[in-house]
């Protein structure tokens, strides 16, 4: 997602933002996983060659980079965005944190699963690289928290440990999540603003 549209969007979503390529790497390791895929079956379902593939992306290895970088920097840049529309209140930067990662891990689930979950298939700078990029965003709701405790809007007296079970509570939406299921995303980001909120010992919007 470009910076200027995700400044402005950040809650929108549109069709798969990737390249038919990449679309097609992730449609397959969403089927058999990284390591049950072949770059011939890539290829084929691209409706390339081998090497008509390996001219666009020099190895299976190098699909996989390009995924999860992708996935990690639009997650940025719509989280960065949440974040500066919610202004100076720790209570709104929370909640804003919070749907952006529900709406992200709902739209984008396959993007996502495979983001967390081939992880271990990354090797050597890509895997660092992964790693940084992980920490970073996960500084993002440490410092949000750590603000509404140090304010006294969040009474928690687990701060660093409430923010991973928050991250991880929202990460874990594109494990199951279902568009035919119950809930809508935003529905969703609705409940764990509520759940979030309690979990972190602040107050709660009353519902209509």
């Amino acid at each position: 997602m470009a910076k200027t549209h995700a400044k402005t969007g950040w809650r929108s979503y549109s069709s798969s933002p990737l390249p038919p390529i990449l679309e097609t790497a992730l449609a397959c390791f969403v089927e058999h996983g990284y390591h049950g895929t072949s770059i011939r079956e890539v290829a084929a379902r691209a409706e390339l060659s081998v090497p008509g593939l390996y001219y666009h992306y020099a190895s299976k290895q190098a699909l996989l980079v390009a995924i999860v970088s992708h996935a990690m920097d639009d997650l940025w840049d719509r989280s960065t965005a949440a974040l500066e529309e919610s202004g100076d209140d720790v209570q709104r930067r929370l909640d804003a944190l919070v749907e952006c990662l529900v709406l992200f891990h709902a739209h984008r689930r396959d993007l996502a699963f495979i983001a967390y979950s081939e992880i271990r298939s990354l090797t050597g700078e890509a895997r660092t690289t992964y790693i940084g990029a992980r920490d970073r965003q996960q500084r993002l709701m440490d410092q949000v928290v750590e603000d509404g405790v140090a304010q006294k809007v969040f009474s928690t007296p687990y701060p660093r440990e409430v923010s991973r079970a928050i991250v991880t509570m929202c990460t874990g939406v594109s494990q199951w999540y279902s568009a035919k299921g119950e809930h809508s995303p935003q529905q969703l980001a609705q409940r764990y603003r509520d759940m979030t909120r309690m979990t972190v010992g602040a107050q709660i919007e009353s519902q209509p």
